[in-house]
């Protein structure tokens, strides 16, 4: 058993069976994985994978529980990696990120300019997707953070730090009725087609339960995971749009008219996480607290020997998060 036959088992899994994808990704040949593979399962004496002639049809059950503990060995390996390098050479590394859209433009950008200020030698690689995915990337270990809205508590292996709090805002184009009331209702805003984010994506749940509450049922003419597209798409004459207060730019964005929405729906709180027991290097708690200031080294580290989130949202209960 060696580590290339990990690695490929992992990734053979990670990509749907499919072993000449799971050839290009690894940058191998398709012959050498299936060998690799084989060779695996005889040294094991078990099956890993089940077979319809060449084609790799499911994982048994054997090789799930093989799989997961490779997945494991792989994320402690690349520990080791990074233990061994932030002594040989603390300022070169790679930095990993796994987040949405939102967070990706309207928040990132200067945080990881002054970041790259002080390590030129880190590589930055973003990775955008929805929640769930976002939680996959970290607990693969193809991430070293995630940042992301809504709860991940499925994951018990991830510490999510809460960051700061974000409002939602309404966007019309001018001279759409809305302008005129004055305070607007969730009743006012059911009355128009909605476009906004997917579920289950930059809060939506949260938006969901005010509507709930309101005892009305939003039209959703559209749903998306970019702000961009949900205000392309209120320029073409869809519907209303409401998106992260964030993600309106004052001057790009002038043919729209920007509507408080804070007295309609509960601030979401963003929160940036990391697997448990991984080894953060320095340019990874200066990453952290650059994204968000009261978490510093000693915070995260008091954190991450927290067992549970209920105990760990404990610790922010008097810390006053920032309003974007």
């Amino acid at each position: 058993m060696n580590i290339r036959q990990l690695r490929f088992i992992s990734a053979v899994a990670k990509n749907g069976l499919n072993v000449s994808a799971t050839a290009e990704s690894l940058y191998t040949s398709q012959p050498g994985v299936s060998k690799q593979i084989r060779q695996l399962e005889d040294e094991l004496g078990v099956q890993i994978f089940a077979r319809s002639g060449r084609q790799l049809t499911s994982i048994s059950a054997a090789g799930a529980a093989i799989i997961e503990l490779a997945d494991r060995a792989l994320i402690e390996i690349d520990t080791i990696k990074s233990v061994a390098k932030e002594f040989s050479d603390p300022g070169q590394g790679e930095l990993s990120i796994a987040t949405s859209h939102t967070q990706a433009k309207y928040r990132l950008p200067e945080i990881l300019s002054t970041l790259r200020e002080r390590f030129p030698r880190v590589d930055v690689r973003l990775h955008q997707g929805a929640p769930l995915q976002i939680a996959q990337l970290l607990t693969s270990g193809a991430a070293n953070f995630a940042i992301a809205t809504e709860s991940m508590e499925h994951f018990e292996d991830l510490v999510m730090l809460p960051c700061y709090q974000w409002q939602r805002s309404i966007v019309v184009p001018h001279g759409h009725p809305l302008i005129a009331l004055d305070p607007i209702s969730v009743k006012d805003v059911a009355a128009y087609p909605l476009v906004t984010y997917v579920f289950a994506f930059n809060g939506r749940s949260t938006l969901d339960a005010a509507f709930s509450q309101a005892g009305v049922k939003p039209n959703l003419a559209l749903t998306a995971t970019d702000a961009d597209v949900i205000k392309t798409y209120v320029r073409a004459g869809l519907g209303v749009g409401i998106i992260a207060n964030m993600a309106y730019e004052t001057q790009r964005d002038d043919d729209l008219v920007l509507l408080d929405a804070r007295h309609l729906f509960q601030p979401s709180t963003t929160r940036i996480g990391f697997r448990r027991g991984s080894y953060l290097r320095e340019f990874m708690y200066d990453f952290v607290a650059l994204f968000a200031p009261h978490l510093t080294r000693d915070v995260v580290d008091t954190a991450r020997a927290i067992p549970n989130a209920s105990a760990l949202d404990a610790l922010f209960v008097d810390v006053e998060l920032p309003q974007y």
